[in-house]
């Protein structure tokens, strides 16, 4: 018997050939009929994706365009601002230029902050609309937007307190550089204006860095005009005429020199008396300046009515009562000490002081 036939019957299967086991390979019929159902899908697409493609360029053509319009408009904007010298009067611009450093910085910051806001809302509006070209659900994105704005808002609320606070600040030209100001917690010159903080130079020269958060109150003593106030004490016997003529002489004089003519925004005036006591009474001096040269104007005053007094033989009196004579009067019970509550024994101090049972006797 064959092998074949043992093979055979024992029911196994021929063993496959090799033509069988192989990959079928495509074709050239399977590759034209690919290629052909490539080309139809692209000429039924075609136009839709072409419509896209426009749709998309023109989009960000137009946002490209508007932004370069919109920020050569504001750049326009700001610059006639700064090269404007002369406030006007009831208008929003009325009044914001102090000087060179100011107009700069405050026309830097508007700029800035214009130009960042209208770059934003044109390039955000521009992506949501392309996004949209390309049939994307949007209502997620925006959800999700709003829930990451809300949380970095919580997150970094005193920075953005900080921020709009500084941005109303410029705006509504509260201060500027130059100005002395008074911030609450901290007071001097303003050296520079930030969107976030504001440097002052204090007195002694320190710098403050304010928030401006911060600032709950501002006293701007650098807008509109400052009043230089003198208090002037002379004896309650004093002939007021008298005195009130020499200060008048004063302040003819001082009102007609330089550079007090030009620091002088109104006429050195006698309030009147201020106050009247046993021995003394205040004259109240007053004039209005310019802004920030009160106490340069109120030294130089003391200074003038201090002289003219000398030489008038009016003097000025302050402190403690001096007699007429010149000698301080002495107290005859000055050197005398006040009387103790345990020099009697039967005050109520001494009888607490005394001790409740007697020290026992000692014998040698």
């Amino acid at each position: 018997m064959s092998l074949s036939a043992v093979l055979l019957a024992a029911g196994a299967s021929p063993s496959p050939t090799p033509s069988e086991s192989a990959p079928a390979v495509p074709t050239l019929q399977d590759a034209q009929e690919s290629a052909t159902n490539a080309a139809s899908w692209v000429e039924q697409n075609w136009s839709t994706w072409l419509a896209i493609g426009l749709r998309v360029l023109l989009i960000l053509v137009i946002a490209a365009v508007l932004r370069v319009v919109v920020r050569r408009a504001i750049t326009k904007l700001i610059d006639r601002m700064n090269r404007t010298v002369q406030a006007v009067d009831g208008t929003a611009l009325g009044g914001l230029l102090v000087n060179a450093e100011r107009r700069r910085q405050r026309s830097q910051a508007i700029g800035s902050v214009l130009r960042s806001v209208a770059s934003f809302l044109i390039m955000g509006t521009a992506a949501l609309m392309v996004l949209a070209t390309f049939q994307i659900n949007l209502a997620p994105l925006l959800a999700s937007a709003g829930v990451a704005g809300v949380a970095i808002g919580f997150g970094a609320r005193n920075l953005v307190t900080d921020f709009l606070s500084g941005v109303f600040m410029i705006l509504e030209d509260q201060y500027g550089v130059g100005d002395t100001v008074d911030a609450g917690v901290a007071s001097g010159e303003v050296i520079e204006v930030g969107l976030r903080v504001t440097k002052l130079r204090g007195e002694n020269g320190e710098i403050w860095y304010v928030r401006n958060g911060e600032v709950k109150r501002i006293g701007n003593l650098s807008q509109g005009w400052s009043t230089a106030g003198v208090d002037v004490t002379v004896r309650a016997d004093e002939d007021l005429d008298r005195v009130k003529a020499t200060i008048d002489a004063v302040a003819e004089r001082m009102s007609k020199e330089e550079p007090w003519n030009e620091l002088l925004w109104g006429p050195i005036e006698v309030l009147g008396l201020d106050s009247v006591l046993l021995d003394s009474m205040v004259v109240r001096v007053s004039a209005k300046t310019m802004p920030g040269k009160s106490l340069s104007v109120e030294r130089e005053l003391r200074w003038r009515i201090k002289r003219a007094f000398d030489a008038a033989d009016i003097p000025i009196v302050g402190g403690a009562t001096v007699p007429a004579d010149g000698s301080a009067a002495e107290d005859p019970t000055a050197a005398v000490a006040a009387p103790s509550a345990y020099a009697n024994t039967s005050s109520p101090q001494a009888e607490r002081a005394t001790p409740l049972v007697p020290p026992p006797s000692v014998t040698k």
